[in-house]
């Protein structure tokens, strides 16, 4: 498909405040109908703009766009939100490059088929995140587009709670609000294996955490660097649950669907659910270890809720 300059729908003055929104599209080829207005919209009046998608959306909208796609930032999202966690300081850094050059608008899609239920569950809690990031303003467009091809509907259904406007215009009468982002990130995961290992550690204990984590991390045949890694966020993670969580906590190992999984949880409260998403140099202290790894590991998956704190680790095997 070559490119189509087609504007209808998204002819607004500039906005004032964060503008979350949604769409739906119907495999690759509807992807390119769906979103290109957007981009097209953008390129002619010369905003600075994001697209991160995995590598075949991205192929099918240069296209499209034609000539205009050197006007667009093109990043695979398979590699800058394999942890979605990360996503949210992928925007914050277009914002903060861009300020001054008046509107900004971008297109994600933290959601996938073939995603694993653990990844699904935090590119949910992702898009929740974001209206408590970036509600606050600058105003700028982040358009997030659902393939209804390939995933489930309540993936789907999620997806309207997340989002306050749909198809550029269209209120969403399901949005949640912060609050739905604030309910997940208090919501306990699912419990570890029955068989998991668990170790009950406190301030003299954490170079067993490292030596019980490096084992675990050995067996699963992890390259010697990933296993660093993961020794490291564990090692972190208990440090803080003895700084800040009463001096103990519990750390619990085993392997999952391909993955190992390495959990450490305490006593203890995270007030703000986007611990670990902010800029390094505004994370408090007993911040800095779930950031760390966010850096470090696959996937990380923080809860704070009546039950305590939990951080769950994955490395893919």
């Amino acid at each position: 498909m070559g490119y189509v300059a087609v504007v209808s729908g998204y002819d607004e003055p500039e906005l004032l405040e964060f503008r979350h929104e949604v769409a739906f599209y119907d495999g690759v080829e509807g992807l390119v109908s769906c979103v290109l207005p957007f981009l097209v919209e953008g390129a002619t009046r010369g905003e600075p703009m994001l697209v991160v998608m995995l590598p075949d959306r991205l192929d099918a909208l240069r296209t499209a766009m034609g000539p205009w796609a050197e006007r667009v930032d093109w990043v695979d999202m398979s590699t800058v939100g394999a942890n979605p966690a990360c996503i949210i300081p992928a925007w914050r850094t277009f914002l903060e490059n861009h300020v001054g050059d008046g509107p900004v608008r971008g297109i994600g899609e933290p959601v996938w088929a073939g995603r694993r239920h653990a990844e699904i569950d935090e590119a949910e809690l992702h898009e929740g995140l974001l209206n408590l990031a970036f509600d606050q303003g600058p105003g700028w467009r982040l358009l997030c587009p659902y393939d209804v091809a390939s995933l489930p509907g309540e993936v789907l259904d999620e997806a309207l709670r997340n989002h306050p406007v749909r198809d550029g215009i269209q209120p969403v009468d399901s949005y949640a609000g912060h609050e739905h982002a604030r309910r997940m990130f208090a919501q306990e995961l699912s419990a570890a294996p029955s068989d998991a290992s668990l170790l009950a550690f406190g301030p003299a204990d954490l170079a067993t955490v490292r030596a019980v984590v490096r084992r675990a991390c050995e067996a699963a045949r992890l390259l010697p660097s990933a296993t660093d890694d993961v020794v490291l966020a564990a090692h972190e993670l208990a440090a803080n649950s003895v700084r800040h969580a009463g001096g103990e906590g519990s750390l619990l190992v085993w392997d999952e669907l391909g993955a190992l999984a390495v959990e450490v949880r305490d006593h203890g409260h995270i007030d703000d659910p986007l611990v670990g998403r902010n800029p390094l140099d505004l994370v408090a202290e007993h911040g800095r270890g779930i950031w760390l790894a966010n850096q470090l590991c696959d996937l990380v998956q923080v809860r704070s809720g009546p039950f305590g704190t939990q951080v769950r680790l994955f490395a893919w095997l």
